[in-house]
């Protein structure tokens, strides 16, 4: 591993997938970029998030590893319903299930937005997460209506931290009613953190915040080596857990 200059990433070994810099390291500008180089393995992948790093590029450009400061978290306590998404989940149109489409959960997430040019959701993105997925470290949330995908959200899972990747939506709410849901069952299930990575007004509008760097590692020493069952999820909560649990 060697560090081009003093104002530039460092570029990964690609014969050692555990080494990572410092996260103290990352670049303040642009926004936390802390390596280039390595691969998507399921050691590298799962080193990188535990130490509270992970990756984001596009296509045509080498594989970019970023650590943020501040970071955009949601603590499962404070997850926000709206009074008009409390009203969706009492309806029940969207039947809400965990694993049971993770690749094609991936794929609408990595069709091409409103306002935006091409996707960081590259083939090979894909194909390392459906890995994950495989070894029992990724899942996905999905919401069907008439047995259509509309919509869901994908992460990986490491003790009791939930690192969310992305959500889609096809149709109203769609993707915050899966939310809602994983949120409620991460918390019953004693889950401290679910990392959001970059901050938004749509995640705030969820109960997601800013906080420091050095506050976020701590939180991953303390919760993501708690010892968990990583194999394929199920939905253990329903509409009325999650209206009750945020009364």
């Amino acid at each position: 591993m060697t560090r081009t200059s003093m104002s530039a990433p460092y570029l990964l070994d690609l014969h050692d997938p555990t080494a990572f810099p410092d996260v103290a390291e990352a670049l303040l500008e642009p926004d936390g970029l802390l390596a280039i180089g390595g691969d998507l393995s399921v050691k590298r992948l799962l080193t990188a998030y535990r130490r509270g790093i992970f990756p984001w590029y596009s296509d045509g450009q080498p594989i970019l590893w970023w650590s943020p400061d501040p970071r955009a978290v949601l603590f499962p306590d404070e997850l926000k319903i709206s009074r008009s998404l409390k009203k969706t989940i009492k309806k029940q149109k969207y039947t809400v299930q965990t694993d049971g489409a993770f690749a094609d959960v991936i794929a609408a997430c990595a069709e091409p937005r409103k306002n935006a040019q091409g996707t960081w959701i590259t083939q090979e993105m894909a194909q390392a997460y459906i890995r994950l997925h495989e070894d029992g470290y990724a899942h996905s949330v999905e919401a069907w209506c008439d047995g259509q995908l509309v919509g869901g959200l994908y992460g990986v899972s490491l003790g009791q931290v939930f690192f969310g990747e992305s959500m889609f939506t096809r149709q109203t709410d769609a993707s915050k009613v899966v939310f809602a849901f994983l949120v409620t069952q991460l918390r019953q299930q004693g889950y401290g953190l679910i990392d959001c990575q970059v901050f938004s007004t749509h995640l705030a509008t969820l109960g997601a915040r800013l906080i420091a760097r050095d506050d976020f590692v701590q939180l991953l020493n303390q919760f993501c080596d708690v010892p968990v069952k990583n194999n394929k999820w199920t939905l253990d909560v329903t509409a009325n857990d999650v209206i009750s649990a945020y009364e």
